[in-house]
């Protein structure tokens, strides 16, 4: 087990690629920002990970920015009298919050997020940029920040669209609304929702086990490939994955599945 001031990481079984990244405060803090890529990018690093599950420490996966953070940042931003200078310092300091939340994606393992109680404004841009989402029925989500006169601005008026359409996005954001898990899984935001809590750590350890049971090379070229096609038109896409493959394909894990398959056991990889 690791700590961090506002992330807990635990591997709770100590054969297992699966490690938990808890989010230990409701509220986002300040120091949440520089702790959690610090915290994803150790995971990266670390060749004992292959898959990493976000979840909140206690009854929320996360209440959004803590508004004591937020007023003390823009009162010491403010405090100059130049406008373009506190212009200027304000835009550093979103770029550093938004890289915050990015380091999900430039982690090669994957993210999944593990969602219970409210996800508000900050959580709904960290899971968001998650490579899968599950929640409980009873999960209550808000893209929020519309009603503290705030556009949203760490990354969930960019990635939301692509994963639940434009309308439906647009009008979430507008409205600020409370949705439901059970919503959030109509609208494609998660995967599934399951029952209840109990039920959904247990559902989402065996997932995240089953994928990190798979080649890590395999595992982490997909979601690299994927997050690269979001950007390129298809020609683009496959041309990459094209010269993705040219280096990755003939590998030890390729040759590891053929020979298991002939010996008809389950496949073994080495770590990534």
């Amino acid at each position: 087990m690791e700590n961090e001031s506002t992330i807990e990481i635990v591997q709770q079984n100590p054969n297992s690629p699966v490690f938990t990244v808890y989010l230990n405060s409701n509220a986002l803090t300040l120091q949440f920002f520089t702790d959690f890529p610090n915290a994803i990018s150790s995971l990266d690093q670390n060749p004992n990970v292959g898959v990493i599950i976000l979840s909140g420490n206690g009854n929320h996966f996360c209440a959004g920015i803590d508004l004591k953070s937020l007023t003390s940042l823009t009162a010491h931003i403010t405090s100059s009298s130049d406008r373009g200078r506190s212009g200027q310092k304000l835009r550093r300091q979103i770029k550093f919050m938004q890289d915050a939340v990015t380091a999900v994606e430039r982690c090669r393992k994957p993210v999944i997020a593990s969602i219970h109680g409210a996800c508000i404004g900050g959580g709904v841009d960290i899971v968001t940029a998650c490579d899968v989402r599950y929640c409980t029925e009873d999960a209550l989500f808000s893209v929020k920040e519309v009603d503290l006169a705030i556009t949203a601005d760490l990354g969930s008026l960019q990635r939301l669209p692509a994963i639940v359409g434009y309308g439906k996005a647009v009008e979430l954001a507008l409205t600020g609304r409370m949705f439901s898990g059970a919503e959030a899984e109509s609208i494609g935001l998660v995967s599934k929702a399951f029952r209840c809590k109990a039920d959904l750590e247990e559902g989402v350890r065996a997932i995240a086990e089953g994928i990190g049971a798979k080649s890590p090379l395999a595992v982490t070229g997909t979601k690299r490939v994927m997050l690269k096609s979001r950007d390129l038109t298809l020609d683009q896409g496959l041309d990459y994955v094209a010269t993705w493959n040219s280096a990755m394909l003939l590998s030890a894990d390729l040759e590891e599945v053929v020979s298991a398959q002939l010996r008809k056991t389950k496949p073994s990889f080495s770590k990534l």
